[in-house]
């Protein structure tokens, strides 16, 4: 299926108009730098590709597809390759590998040209004849070049020699050659064709071999059936493998719109036709692109968390909305997750989950559709993604797109945190509000968990919450200044152990109370909280679950956000519960 579906991917971005998918017989390669040469093979210079951001990316060319190394180790691209291969040094010391490497590029050139007269293949030819390896040592860049790809140019043309009509018109007759010449029936497409004994690599999957890893690969007879080797244990035409590798890395390629990073998933979105959703989703997770479409995915959002598919988006409804889940594992890729859903489903699983996370916000800078990154990197140790689980990362996209429990250990992880640094903020109290909310709906249950201070809640964690921030803004007005306060070294013993903290709290506050000019407003706040709280079963909890853990900090952060705000707290909450 996921093959297949890939598969459709690549015949539709082939297919269209403004299409910039490499065809079959070519790769998108980084290539950072050119070599300029003259028609007689004199070089002029060496062009850097790169752009001029901070990383100095590579440019991103199509250009003859890599092939496959033989059992020598000596196996040349056509027109390009790494400076080993093209100028016969690289920076690994090796100068004699250096010099077959060199050989064997030039080989691959008559072995491919042949009698090709074509002007900028002969300048090629000629400039590889009279070369000599110990040259670089002129070029002033020559540290950045070492061991990364080249192209060749005619001087005063603006093609790449690869380029130019008749190159790639006697380069595809050789690459038809290449052909298998085992024929077998392919699983993704059905029909009979030469099959794929190793299949092109992936590129771009953070964390795998940079020289590309294999989606499917069988090495090792452990891995084999039936005597079939390689992978014709599971046969697919040399077609479908191209095009389903190819698809993978259009939508790796840097700068795409259709992958998002979290922890160490990968994760690919694309429909089985063009659609506006596949672009925008990416943009849902990341939100790296201009303030334009920022703004214009924000009343998108604005609907679906309402319940309602976005008008420009309703024709779109029924097609086929594809989710790939990719992670490193040595020189393989593993499927972290797959997922298939319509497009009108993934906008309301996401409307979903906004509708979930739905939170009063402390400052106005805090984004109202938080991405992941800004939630998962509040449940990591110094804010850092680095410091975060995979799997966590992993479950937690699965559930967003998928509308399911959120992972177990997400709420732990947040007050965790929040135990640690005796802080909340605006993104941990959503992710604990979200938590609540679907922990509740699996268990079909029917819960109310407030977007602001709610005055009327009667749950006895979330007004112990409450208290404790009156008792702590009782402090900072009653001691300006201080280079610590309650919340430093009680928060986190007061919301797991409230019986053990609070009486010592209230002992505090009357001291503190009578230093103020107007205490009597903060214990008028005091004893309002303490009224709706039912202590006449013994007093304080003794413990907190952690759901309760979860209240009290939300009563704690809409108490403070309250108290901290201009605008007087809404006389009725909002608030977000579990029936749909």
């Amino acid at each position: 299926m996921i093959l297949q579906a890939l598969n459709g991917y690549f015949e539709r971005k082939s297919g269209e108009e403004d299409a910039d998918i490499p065809l079959r017989g070519f790769s998108r390669q980084p290539v950072p730098f050119a070599l300029e040469i003259e028609v007689d093979g004199m070089l002029k210079q060496v062009l850097d590709l790169r752009d001029d951001s901070k990383k100095k990316s590579p440019a991103q060319l199509v250009v003859p597809e890599m092939l496959k190394t033989s059992g020598s180790g000596f196996s040349a691209n056509f027109l390009w390759d790494n400076t080993g291969y093209v100028l016969g040094a690289d920076a690994k010391d090796k100068p004699d590998r250096a010099l077959k490497s060199f050989q064997a590029f030039r080989d691959r050139l008559h072995e491919v040209g042949g009698q090709l007269q074509d002007e900028g293949f002969l300048a090629v030819v000629a400039f590889l004849d009279r070369w000599s390896s110990e040259r670089v040592q002129e070029f002033e860049n020559w540290k950045e070049m070492a061991g990364r790809n080249l192209v060749f140019r005619l001087a005063g043309e603006k093609c790449f020699v690869h380029e130019r009509p008749s190159v790639r018109e006697v380069w595809l007759d050789f690459y038809e050659t290449t052909a298998s010449k085992t024929l077998g029936e392919c699983l993704v497409t059905g029909r009979i064709g030469p099959l794929d004994p190793t299949h092109p690599k992936i590129r771009g999957v953070k964390d795998a071999q940079s020289t590309g890893a294999a989606l499917v690969s069988f090495n090792a007879p452990s891995f084999e059936s039936y005597a079939k080797e390689q992978s014709y244990n599971a046969p697919v035409s040399e077609e479908a493998a191209f095009n389903y590798t190819t698809a993978l890395n259009d939508l790796l390629k840097s700068g795409s719109r259709q992958r998002v990073q979290i922890g160490d998933a990968t994760t690919l979105f694309w429909t089985e036709r063009k659609t506006e959703s596949e672009g925008f989703l990416g943009l849902v997770f990341s939100q790296k692109e201009d303030q334009g479409d920022l703004n214009d995915l924000r009343l998108f959002l604005l609907a679906a968390r309402e319940g309602k598919m976005p008008d420009r988006l309703k024709s779109e409804g029924e097609v086929r909305f594809y989710i790939l889940g990719l992670s490193p594992n040595a020189g393989r890729i593993s499927v972290r997750f797959w997922h298939v859903d319509t497009v009108a489903g993934m906008w309301s699983k996401i409307g979903l989950h906004f509708k979930d996370l739905r939170m009063v916000r402390a400052y106005e800078n805090e984004s109202e559709f938080s991405s992941m990154w800004q939630l998962l990197r509040v449940t990591a140790k110094r804010q850092d993604l680095d410091n975060l689980s995979p799997l966590l990362a992993g479950a937690f996209m699965r559930a967003i797109l998928t509308g399911g429990p959120y992972p177990q250990g997400l709420l732990s992880a947040v007050l965790g945190r929040i135990r640690a640094e005796q802080e909340i903020g605006y993104y941990r109290a959503a992710l604990i509000k979200a938590c609540l909310v679907r922990n509740a709906r699996r268990a079909g249950q029917n819960r109310e968990v407030p977007v602001s201070l709610d005055t009327q809640s009667a749950n006895k964690a979330y007004r112990l919450g409450r208290l404790f921030a009156v008792l702590e803004k009782l402090q900072q007005e009653a001691i300006p200044g201080a280079n610590t306060t309650i919340k430093d070294r009680y928060f986190g013993s007061a919301m797991a152990t409230p019986r053990s903290v609070f009486p010592v709290l209230l002992r505090l506050a009357q001291h503190h109370g009578q230093k103020l000019e107007f205490g009597y407003v903060h214990d008028r706040r005091i004893g309002e909280i303490l009224e709706g709280l039912d202590v006449s079963d013994g007093g304080f909890p003794a413990h907190l679950s952690l759901e309760d853990q979860g209240l009290f900090s939300l009563g704690y952060y809409h108490q403070r956000t309250s108290l901290w705000t201009k605008k007087a707290a809404a006389a009725t909450p909002d608030t977000t519960n579990t029936e749909d």
